[in-house]
């Protein structure tokens, strides 16, 4: 990090130390905004017993990064287009051709979209949006009801046949709601064939619930699973270019822009793009937001008493608990000035969402957990700029059906063990591993 004054490049002392654990972590990014906009952080295994994996991080972990810390620096950062998407950016010709190679199972994963940079970003969008644009997700919602209430009856069933009766019956929210909504979701707007759904999930359900404090890359298990996915698309392909559907992977395949098409693989890497962050987020989402309300009941009564407030319950836990806390990389592709600091031309910086979410200069009492917050939307939860995510406003119909309808049948429910036996995953995704309920 260079001082904008002199451009001579300092050297990072005292960098915050930032938390692996997602339940102390909030802490840690209010100390690197106490030391300024741009800040050097560094990363430490906080698990106790001496875990050998702390040794393992990736290698973007295990050194001093700058990172974004505060909303307005982190809002400039996502939508300043100096900043590049694409890591190999500012390499050389020469320097790109020196890289390893990615092995094929990877390759796919990371060219997706979130990778690229325009024009192809731009190109790749532009296909996808209208799948996803707000007119689209309002069709969606009498589909998304549907499935809630089925699921919801499927619980109070599978209760009813162990036994249990009201306001006592217990189920994991997550398990038996949080995932299966939004991934039959995604699945039905892409087109994956019912009677394959239960292998994809095993196929791919932890692909994005890496241990934050596992080595970089996959085992040869998920990487094995990856592959049985990948060939598994390329099948499915074959059959709707045969048999046209009214999906979204039949769209993509005819997809046409300007005259450009998807290649296959353009395909495939925006399918698993789809179909992993499409409901990943979404579990994380309700499952956060439940959380979140069991712990201020203050809060919880507002929305029984009025349902509309679900709208506020999405938009406050997006910025309380938002599923992802840091977008890892962003390459400035020119020296970039930013929060008094000057960032050298082909540093990456981290760029802190969940830092930017409760920065008291943007939200007052910033942690506190307040669903009628004006300006709540203002958070920076899905990104902003050409990265917006492309599946918010699918995320938000899903959150905001989910708690209202949640909260509307089973106005018992309420957490089944004491809060801090809720554990968070070890994830760079901010999610929970299962949160029991009693309803």
């Amino acid at each position: 990090m260079q001082n904008g004054s002199n451009g001579e490049r300092e050297k990072a002392t005292g960098a915050v130390t930032l938390s692996l654990d997602p339940g102390r972590v909030i802490e840690d990014y209010a100390a690197a905004r106490a030391q300024g906009p741009v800040v050097a952080v560094s990363f430490a295994d906080t698990d106790a017993g001496g875990d050998e994996s702390a040794a393992n991080l990736e290698d973007f972990l295990t050194r001093e990064h700058l990172f974004v810390s505060h909303y307005d620096e982190v809002l400039s950062a996502l939508v300043d287009g100096r900043f590049s998407s694409d890591r190999r950016s500012a390499l050389t010709p020469e320097q790109r051709d020196k890289l390893p190679p990615v092995i094929e199972e990877l390759r796919l994963l990371s060219e997706s979209l979130l990778s690229k940079d325009p024009p192809d970003h731009t190109r790749l969008r532009k296909l996808i949006q209208p799948s996803f644009s707000l007119r689209a997700m309002e069709v969606m919602r009498p589909r998304i009801q549907k499935l809630t209430d089925e699921l919801l009856d499927a619980a109070e069933h599978a209760a009813e046949a162990r036994g249990e009766r009201a306001p006592d019956r217990r189920m994991d929210l997550i398990e038996a709601f949080a995932y299966p909504m939004p991934v039959t979701v995604i699945s039905d707007m892409l087109g994956i064939p019912l009677a394959d759904r239960a292998q994809v999930k095993q196929w791919t359900e932890n692909l994005l619930r890496a241990d934050r404090r596992r080595t970089g890359g996959m085992d040869a298990e998920t990487l094995a699973k990856l592959r049985q996915f990948t060939s598994y698309l390329r099948d499915l392909f074959v059959l709707k270019r045969q048999t046209p559907a009214e999906d979204m992977i039949t769209d993509l395949l005819r997809a046409e822009e300007a005259g450009d098409k998807l290649c296959e693989d353009e395909v495939l890497s925006t399918v698993f793009l789809l179909y992993l962050a499409g409901h990943v987020t979404t579990v994380n989402l309700i499952g956060n937001g439940a959380f979140a309300l069991f712990q201020h009941p203050t809060e919880l009564g507002k929305l029984k008493a009025d349902p509309t407030l679900a709208k506020g319950v999405v938009e406050e836990t997006l910025r309380y608990w938002g599923p992802v806390d840091f977008v890892t990389a962003r390459i400035a592709k020119e020296n970039v000035h930013l929060g008094g600091a000057c960032i050298p031309k082909g540093e990456p910086v981290m760029v802190g969402l969940a830092a930017a979410n409760r920065d008291p200069a943007r939200f007052s009492n910033p942690d506190a957990f307040d669903i009628t917050r004006q300006g709540a939307e203002r958070h920076v939860a899905f990104g902003k700029g050409i990265h917006l995510c492309v599946g918010a406003p699918l995320a938000r119909v899903e959150g905001q059906i989910a708690f209202d309808t949640l909260f509307r049948r089973f106005p018992a429910m309420r957490l089944a063990v004491p809060p801090e036996e809720v554990r968070w995953a070890k994830s760079f995704l901010r999610g929970l591993r299962a949160l029991p309920v009693l309803f």
